[in-house]
């Protein structure tokens, strides 16, 4: 019990600080790329960028990986594959998030190069910037389309073992299905912003707070998935000791 509790807080705690990394991050990133004049903002702007990039880069990947690996001794013995499914999920996810800050950190190179170039490759400057803002952005929707069916399978495993209350399980299930939704939509040119992130957001935040404050619950954490399933292994043990 006390390695689940432990879980449980690390989680919430790595939780929040991915959250907060990744959300600081891109909010300094679109006060930089979201100006009409990129490159000029980017090449004023160096250090705030390099800042974000290591907010969404480096503090966000470890983080975001480190989830499912803490949780590692509470899912894993439940059902190995669906912890494997999530498992895979985060990685597959936080590489693509990378990748968009990847794109992002070319912007440094590509505003020296227009601060001291002539009108004519100043104008291509221009374009290239807009493209690899704008292969950021489909970068991020798809990563957060993975991380949303990651969240699905995780959000499913609190439901089924009852490790969290069942009304905070269907909330993420809710949330992760609308951040779904939005992702995909937003591929297609259908982004709705704060509509369809805020339900998953807010219940990452809340779940954060309940593990760091509450744990798991820890009938679940001592009888496993099901007390209904606990109840039929007793009964079953009962029978084989009568008869032996």
């Amino acid at each position: 019990m006390n390695t689940h509790k432990t879980a449980a807080r690390i989680f919430g705690v790595l939780f929040l600080i991915s959250f907060l990394a990744y959300g600081t991050g891109s909010a300094l990133i679109q006060s930089i790329v979201g100006a009409p004049d990129i490159l000029s903002h980017v090449y004023a702007s160096q250090t705030l960028l390099v800042v974000a990039a290591i907010l969404m880069g480096v503090i966000h990947t470890v983080t975001n990986i480190g989830l499912p690996v803490v949780l590692r001794p509470v899912l894993k013995p439940r059902n190995e594959t669906l912890y494997f499914g999530y498992l895979s999920a985060a990685i597959v996810a936080t590489v693509s998030l990378l990748v968009g800050v990847i794109f992002l950190l070319l912007l440094l190179p590509l505003g020296d190069a227009y601060v001291k170039s002539v009108s004519a490759v100043a104008g291509q400057a221009d374009t290239m910037a807009i493209l690899l803002r704008e292969a950021n952005y489909y970068s991020y929707q798809i990563g957060m389309a993975i991380w949303s069916l990651g969240g699905l399978v995780f959000c499913s495993m609190l439901y089924r073992y009852r490790l969290v209350p069942r009304l905070v399980s269907v909330w993420g299930v809710a949330g992760y299905a609308v951040f779904l939704s939005g992702c995909i939509l937003a591929i297609f040119g259908r982004d709705f912003g704060l509509i369809h992130t805020a339900p998953g957001a807010l219940f990452e935040v809340f779940l954060s707070l309940w593990l760091i404050v509450k744990g798991f619950n820890s009938s679940a954490t001592v009888s496993g998935p099901d007390n209904a399933d606990i109840g039929e292994m007793d009964e079953i043990n009962k029978i084989s000791l009568s008869k032996a």
